[in-house]
């Protein structure tokens, strides 16, 4: 079995604060909370298994985020609403170069850019993360590299973006945009997936190698490595069973 993804972890100078901010806005649980650490997590009703971590930032933020959110609406009135929580709560509009777009652009109160969606039919079921979008320089591509790890299938291809989507139905899609800018330093949002229950560490580690991931190299000589980089230097950690 392929991995899962159980947790998107975001690199906070405020972990608890940040952590608040995202609970309230998305009426998710507020699960664990920390000066150092926080966790949130969605309600079962929200069709989401991901939970949302919030770890200590080592530097600060420069520069545009390589992985974003793109929250859902049921509706303009909907997405009005979402958009003035948000900035009651601490966020803020801001200008990466969409120009006129329906869907809106803010910024968390640490910076994180994410995004407002106006209402579309293909995010009526993911509750209220629609996706986790990646920008890419080969969208389709890297695409290719994380639907086999993932085991969820290509739902839509477009030449500016790729798309995955959990086969059980439920939950953000897992989308690849295509963007220009390089990466530069440490993503502050990776994903971390969990090894299904029988699944050996080392032979999924071949995998991952053989599909184009790079392992970290562990502190600690002789430990297998639990930290990689996609083919497009993306960080992702792989976790025991859970």
């Amino acid at each position: 079995m392929a991995p899962r993804p159980v947790h998107l972890v975001v690199a906070a100078e405020h972990p608890a604060r940040l952590a608040r901010f995202w609970s309230d806005l998305l009426g998710w649980r507020l699960a664990t909370e920390y000066p150092a650490e926080a966790a949130v997590q969605p309600p079962p009703g929200d069709g989401c298994d991901l939970t949302l971590l919030f770890a200590p930032a080592t530097r600060p933020k420069t520069g545009k985020n390589r992985l974003h959110l793109d929250l859902s609406s049921t509706s303009g009135e909907n997405q009005r609403e979402t958009v003035a929580r948000a900035v009651s709560l601490g966020a803020r509009p801001i200008d990466i170069g969409q120009r006129d777009v329906p869907w809106i652009v803010l910024a968390d109160p640490e910076d994180n850019e994410f995004c407002v969606l106006e209402p579309r039919e293909e995010y009526a079921g993911s509750g209220a993360i629609a996706a986790i979008v990646v920008d890419a320089a080969n969208p389709a591509q890297l695409a290719r590299f994380w639907s086999p790890l993932t085991a969820w299938p290509i739902a839509a291809e477009e030449p500016a973006v790729t798309t995955l989507r959990n086969p059980a139905g439920r939950g953000p899609a897992l989308g690849f945009l295509r963007a220009k800018t390089p990466k530069h330093g440490k993503n502050r949002l990776r994903l971390d997936l969990a090894l299904a229950l029988h699944d050996d560490h080392t032979a999924e580690t071949r995998r991952l190698q053989a599909a184009g991931a790079h392992p970290v190299p562990a502190d600690q000589p002789h430990v297998a490595p639990t930290d990689f980089t996609d083919p497009e230097n993306n960080e992702f950690r792989l976790l025991p069973p859970r």
